[in-house]
């Protein structure tokens, strides 16, 4: 497990590029066979990926988080990017399709990944945030997440967001996310951008062509950086920092939140003119 500490909104605006993508930037998703997970201190959340090919993979605690199992003190977030593949807690075993997901509350001792086809395996993408009491486990379909539709042709951001692990769906400690899907023309995944000092989030960007890029705006509102993404990369947003995004064609972003509240329109809009 990777360990990102947190970094402060006064230095990060002196980073250069190669820094910023240490911080914020998470590269080497889903590689067949693997669980890849990167920890941050900005409210402990776990970020990665399981790519079940050949192989079951199993979910293990480690130091890092001191405990004996990773879910003994945790939630756990899941959505299939990939091929069919199966969730297996404590022997039950959950179909996941693409696009489905799948909320996992505190306390399921054994967490395994496998692909109906290794040859088209499944790309399980997870968020994990730390939880003070347990939930039911709770599959969502993409059809049974929560749409909601923000945007317009004219600003170029005409985008429906699917809420699975959301107040609207399913009960949680403090994690939230789902996912969000842009229309034919549209390419501005949140503008004009915002802020929520009190929680933190993770972008993951996928469905992109392997030519195609999206720059991802971060930084204080007065000091604006930003990290180019390539397919099924992600980015760390800070409490502190804006989060947009902008492709070159269009993309499919999952978005994962934790920290104070789980209020999907407590935000802090940015009016265009502040931006710099």
């Amino acid at each position: 497990m990777e360990v990102r500490y947190a970094s402060s909104n006064k230095d990060a605006k002196h980073y250069d590029t190669t820094r910023l993508m240490e911080e914020f930037h998470i590269s080497g998703l889903f590689k067949k066979d693997e669980i890849k997970l990167v920890y941050s201190h900005y409210d402990r959340v776990i970020t990665g990926s399981a790519t079940p090919a050949e192989k079951e993979l199993k979910l293990e605690a480690g130091k890092e988080i001191g405990a004996e199992y990773f879910l003994e003190r945790r939630e756990l977030g899941i959505i299939n990017i990939g091929g069919e593949g199966f969730v297996i807690l404590d022997g039950e075993e959950y179909e996941l399709k693409s696009k489905d997901g799948l909320y996992v509350g505190m306390g399921i001792k054994d967490v395994s990944f496998k692909s109906k086809d290794a040859s088209n395996p499944a790309k399980f993408y997870l968020n994990s945030a730390p939880a003070h009491t347990s939930y039911p486990t709770v599959k969502i379909n993409i059809e049974n997440a929560n749409p909601v539709t923000l945007g317009s042709a004219e600003t170029l951001n005409e985008r429906t967001i699917y809420q699975y692990v959301h107040p609207a769906v399913c009960e949680s400690c403090q994690l939230v996310m789902g996912m969000t899907m842009l229309a034919e023309g549209s390419v501005w995944n949140t503008m004009p951008s915002h802020t929520h000092d009190r929680r933190m989030e993770v972008y993951l960007y996928f469905d992109m062509d392997e030519d195609a890029a999206v720059f991802h705006m971060m930084g204080e509102p007065k000091e604006t950086r930003h990290l180019v993404m390539r397919n099924e990369e992600a980015a760390i947003s800070p409490s502190w920092s804006i989060h947009s995004g902008v492709g070159t064609k269009k993309y499919t972003f999952i978005w994962g939140m934790a920290g104070e509240n789980k209020t999907f329109t407590d935000m802090d809009f940015i009016e265009m003119k502040e931006l710099r």
